[in-house]
This record gives C-alpha cells, sequence and structure tokens, in this order.
C-alpha cells in the first residue's frame, strides 16, 4: 500500500547533484542511473529514488517536488501556494494529481512558468504568509481558499472538512464554537473576492465542511449522499455496544434510519497494524461489530468503497443493493 511522507522526510528524500556526486558517483553515473529508472530528475539539480517515489501516494510524491522546487529557487521571493501549499499543510488532495509545483510572487509580481513549475499573480498580504520548516508558503486559510475555488467540488469538500477538522477537534469532542469561527473566517474571504473564480464553488464548500468527517473518503461520500436527495446525515454516531463500549458509525443516514460507512484502501491494514492484530482478526472484529449495531439499532448497514463514491449515481446504485433509497420529497 502506498505511504505517506513527513516534511522533514521529503526533504531528505531530495538529493542534489552535489550530494550526488559527494557519494561517489560520477555526472555521466548519474545520467545513466535516471535513463535506467533509478533516478528521477525533479528539478534541474535535484532527484530522488524511484524505489521511494513509486512507494508513495501522490501527495507525498507533491511533496517531493515542493521540496526540490524550493531547495533550486534563487530570487527568495516565491511562495508555494495551491497544491503545493497543501501538501505542506498535510491537506488531501481527493484524486488530484498536481502537474506542476504552484507559486505565488508577493505584489502580484508574475515570474516566469516553466514545466513542473506554475507561477500564479494575484495579491498575496503579508498576512496570508507563513514559514514551515524553512518552506515559504500560504497559511492553511489562504491555502484552503485557493484550493476549495481551483479543485473539483469533491476535492473543495474534502480539503475544507480537513482544514476545519484541524481547527474544530478537541481530542475526541469537537468544538461548535471554533467550527463556526472558522467557517464565517472563510465566508468572509469569499464575500471579499466575490465575482472571481471560483468563489461560488468555495463558499458552497465552506457552509458544507464538517470538520468531524474523518477522511476524505467520508468526506465525498457524505457530498454524494447530499447530491442523491438525503438531507439528514449525522457524522460519528455513537451506538452503545457491549460491555459499556461505545462503537461510532461514520454516518447515520436520518432520512430513512440507516448507517453508511465508507471503507478507504488499506483500512483493515492500518487497523491491524494499530492494534497488534492480524487483518483476519481486525476483519471478524469488524464483522461483530456490524452484527452487534444492525440488531440493536434495527437499521440498514451499507458499505462503500472509492469506487462507489465517483459519482451520486453510482453511490446510489450501491446504497441500493442495501435497500437503502432516497425518500420521496
Amino acid at each position: 500500500m502506498p505511504r505517506h511522507l513527513s516534511l522533514d522526510e521529503a526533504m531528505a528524500a531530495v538529493r542534489s547533484r552535489e550530494q550526488l556526486r559527494a557519494s561517489g558517483m560520477t555526472a555521466r553515473a548519474i545520467g545513466d542511473a535516471v535513463v535506467r529508472g533509478e533516478l528521477r530528475r525533479l528539478q534541474r539539480n535535484r532527484y530522488v529514488g524511484v524505489k521511494l517515489w513509486n512507494d508513495l501516494w501522490p501527495e507525498s510524491r507533491h511533496l517531493i517536488e515542493v521540496c526540490a522546487a524550493v531547495a533550486e529557487m534563487r530570487d527568495g521571493d516565491g511562495v508555494a501556494s495551491h497544491e503545493s501549499a497543501g501538501v505542506v499543510a498535510e491537506l488531501p488532495l481527493y484524486r488530484h494529481t498536481p502537474s506542476a509545483v504552484h507559486l505565488l510572487k508577493p505584489e502580484a509580481r508574475r515570474g516566469s512558468s516553466r514545466v513542473g513549475l506554475q507561477h500564479h499573480a494575484d495579491l498575496l498580504p503579508a498576512g496570508d504568509i507563513t514559514v514551515v520548516n524553512g518552506i515559504r508558503c500560504t497559511t492553511l486559510d489562504r491555502t484552503v481558499f485557493d484550493l476549495v475555488r481551483t479543485l473539483s467540488m469533491e476535492a473543495a469538500v474534502a480539503v475544507a472538512d480537513a482544514a476545519l477538522r484541524r481547527e474544530a477537534m478537541r481530542g475526541s469532542a469537537y468544538d461548535e464554537r471554533a467550527a463556526e469561527a472558522w467557517r464565517e473566517r472563510m465566508l468572509q474571504r469569499c464575500e471579499a473576492a466575490r465575482g472571481g473564480r471560483g468563489v461560488r464553488q468555495a463558499e458552497a464548500a465552506i457552509r458544507f465542511a464538517d470538520g468531524r468527517s474523518e477522511s476524505p473518503g467520508e468526506a465525498v461520500s457524505r457530498l454524494q449522499l447530499s447530491r442523491l436527495g438525503f438531507r439528514e446525515l449525522r457524522l460519528q454516531v455513537p451506538v452503545s455496544g457491549p460491555d459499556g463500549r461505545t462503537y461510532r458509525v461514520d454516518i447515520g443516514i436520518e432520512d430513512v434510519r440507516s448507517f453508511y460507512e465508507f471503507d478507504g484502501m488499506g483500512k483493515y491494514d492500518e487497523l491491524a497494524l494499530a492494534s497488534g492484530k492480524t487483518v483476519k482478526q481486525v476483519v471478524l472484529d469488524e464483522k461483530r461489530r456490524e452484527d452487534w449495531i444492525r440488531g440493536a439499532t434495527q437499521r440498514r448497514f451499507a458499505r462503500a468503497e472509492a469506487p462507489h463514491i465517483l459519482t451520486a449515481e453510482a453511490l446510489g446504485r450501491r446504497l441500493a443493493a442495501f435497500g437503502i433509497t432516497p425518500p420521496r420529497r
């Protein structure tokens, strides 16, 4: 299963030509390694091992590209933005692979773009700039605003949910006041940019966002459920379990008294790793949990995976297989 890198790990993964030469590689050996597919050239003088590259999620690959581009910058006034700031901030990029490293120039001074590097000319107040581990990038609020107005609606909701979760989750508790303060702050950005590209979508994504969502798959599931006509959606619904335990279900579809859970890639592998159990034991535990919830609540229970949430229609067909259909209104 692909894995994610931290920013420190991504920085360490980028090797300069000087570092490779210092390790004993000649200029010809470096070129041969690129041709053989052992090294991947990121910038003129920056490389990464292909074995590591092939083992990463798209967000971590782009994080490496950002680190390489920043290391090659000479004027020092570029600020990582959009998707590039998003990966630095550990935001998800649902079904989106950046084609270039995105940089904003202060005071709307556009630099020259080239393959792998995209400059944007836009107003960038000093208050929208921060530094993360030496990388100048847009602040979290500015990054979210840029992403929710330029990505697909599905990716925009995943980004907004992730940012709001960071803002409002306090351990296992959800701070409604903090959530609404974030929402108001982001909507003020929308109002200030009224009429601009993507602002209408940005406003819709921000209003729809819910920080209780635990993954991009849950965020997109909720969006598709709403498109199907379900309106009463509760997140992380508690259900009393045996021996005083409490189970939580991803989404309660209250319109039709049903439950829904999204199973992402590697879910059971991750649970096994975290619990020290085998995957077989984790799957059996999950079956027992679901059986208890069905029996205790007398509700229908549907599960979906990534292919089922690509469109509202696909999710509708999946739910129908479990006897769950939108209410007539």
